[in-house]
């Protein structure tokens, strides 16, 4: 029995979640609403206000769809409460970002300033040399993370880049001259 699949979740308080056919999931909470298509060979049960997913059998596929699903709702039912949010870390002489409406600007040392439009239902905030992304899918928000931190990744020689807040980057020392 997968351990993940198995836990129950809990559905606070002012979180409404309608399962319809075909196991469209429906998740409405106070920051917004989500919507996923889950696999129809799940079977999940809503009782009360707790949600159990089981699998029709111990194939190899449905046992890793038992963990997956589980997880999927989960994580909807968290973006509706708490939401979610990265934190992007900006290093580097000269390297910048600025925000204007909808519309992130960074100045990474390439000719030209990157510009990046926030997709729906994301925010982008600029906090000094962090850029601070938040939503409610916590798909989109760490799509949207990892395409900023590849405009220009962090070089392992003097760290410059843009890298997740919680990353550890692994340096390398440099060349040394003739003695």
């Amino acid at each position: 029995m997968s351990r993940i699949g198995r836990m129950p979740i809990a559905v606070p308080a002012g979180v409404t979640v309608d399962i319809a056919e075909n196991n469209k999931v429906t998740v409405k909470g106070p920051k917004g609403t989500l919507e996923r298509v889950l696999p129809k060979e799940m079977e999940m049960k809503l009782e009360g206000d707790i949600i159990t997913v089981c699998r029709p059998n111990d194939l190899k596929k449905m046992k890793s769809l038992h963990g997956l699903t589980r997880t999927l709702v989960n994580n909807m039912i968290v973006g509706v409460t708490a939401g979610y949010e990265k934190v992007l870390e900006i290093n580097g002489v000269g390297y910048r970002a600025s925000k204007s409406g909808k519309k992130l600007t960074l100045n990474l040392g390439y000719s030209h300033p990157v510009e990046m439009e926030d997709p729906e239902g994301l925010e982008s905030k600029v906090d000094g040399n962090k850029i601070i992304i938040s939503g409610i899918d916590k798909e989109k928000v760490g799509q949207y993370a990892a395409e900023i931190r590849d405009k220009r990744r962090p070089e392992p020689y003097k760290g410059k880049g843009i890298k997740y807040a919680d990353e550890v980057i692994r340096r390398k020392v440099g060349k040394t001259g003739k003695k």
